[in-house]
């Protein structure tokens, strides 16, 4: 197309449409060609082409979302016990993010829509493990909202205070608990942020991601969003110690659930001892109904 006579805005749209990869991308930009192609007599042929491509790459947008909607080719999760999504628009660091979270390594880059596909890393957090998925940005014709869907926990990336709401009409059917995570790396003071954040009662985090600032304590809220508790186990008091990896349960969770999951028949257990925050003190005896608290550790002894 030439464009000789056009528009700096107009030469500006066309390269950049011609760079674009995604569908949703190239969208955008032949918008923005037809908005500032003239509309005299002379530019009627080159309209014209511009509307019908865009009639093609309305076509082919449409294809490839009843594509996905199929299940064709998309790429398939299985849901760990913890699940998070990282959502968030287009360069707002979800991949940095991801990256320094988990053992992923997903692209990153400066162009806009980088990532393509779901990208799943795993959170080693107190010896547990959390499974953390970025999605595509909104706006991307890949945006996967049935993870947003389903997941537990919801990590709302974003640079900008004014992107929540937008970014929070996405989620109008994600029941799953929802934490503002505010990527200052650009920003030199916060504070600012932080009681914007506080004053609309968001449940938020301000975080650094390339230089980890922030990162244990946005670990420490993801977990309590699961609204669930850490019990480790302690089989034998002379031969052993307590478990490295904690079992996860509900919160109120009392001692005869921990034990459906460890034992095979509790009725053999002859005593249960309790050390941690629910106990009265280490190494308390208590009952099948004994409520458990976050970090407690719980020794059986069977006959």
């Amino acid at each position: 197309m030439a464009s000789t006579n056009q528009s700096p805005q107009y030469q500006k749209a066309e390269v950049m449409f011609l760079q674009a990869i995604t569908t949703d991308e190239k969208l955008r930009w032949l918008d923005e060609m037809i908005k500032e192609c003239p509309k005299h007599k002379s530019a009627e042929k080159m309209l014209a082409q511009l509307k019908t491509r865009r009639k093609k790459l309305l076509e082919k947008q449409d294809k490839d979302r009843k594509k996905g909607k199929s299940g064709s080719g998309k790429k398939v999760i299985k849901k760990e016990e913890m699940q998070v999504v990282i959502i968030g628009q287009t360069n707002s660091g979800k991949s940095t993010l991801l990256s320094t979270l988990t053992n992923a390594s997903p692209e990153i880059a400066d162009y806009d829509f980088t990532t393509k596909e779901p990208i799943v890393g795993t959170m080693d957090y107190q010896g547990m493990k959390i499974q953390i998925i970025e999605i595509p940005a909104i706006g991307s014709e890949y945006y996967d909202k049935g993870l947003a869907n389903t997941a537990d926990v919801i990590l709302i990336l974003i640079r900008d205070v004014n992107e929540i709401g937008e970014n929070l009409l996405h989620l109008d059917r994600a029941p799953g608990r929802k934490l503002i995570v505010f990527n200052a790396e650009n920003k030199t003071d916060t504070r600012k942020v932080e009681s914007t954040l506080k004053s609309k009662r968001y449940n938020f985090s301000i975080v650094k991601p390339e230089s980890k600032e922030g990162l244990e304590n946005l670990k420490e809220k993801i977990f309590s969003n699961f609204g669930k508790i850490r019990v480790f186990t302690k089989p034998d008091t002379q031969k052993s110690k307590k478990s490295d990896r904690p079992l996860i349960l509900e919160k109120e969770s009392i001692v005869k659930d921990i034990a459906r999951k460890i034992i095979k028949d509790i009725s053999k257990i002859k005593e249960t001892k309790i050390w941690g925050p629910s106990s009265k003190f280490p190494g308390q005896v208590v009952g099948m109904s004994h409520v458990l608290k976050d970090m407690d550790t719980i020794e059986f002894k069977t006959r």
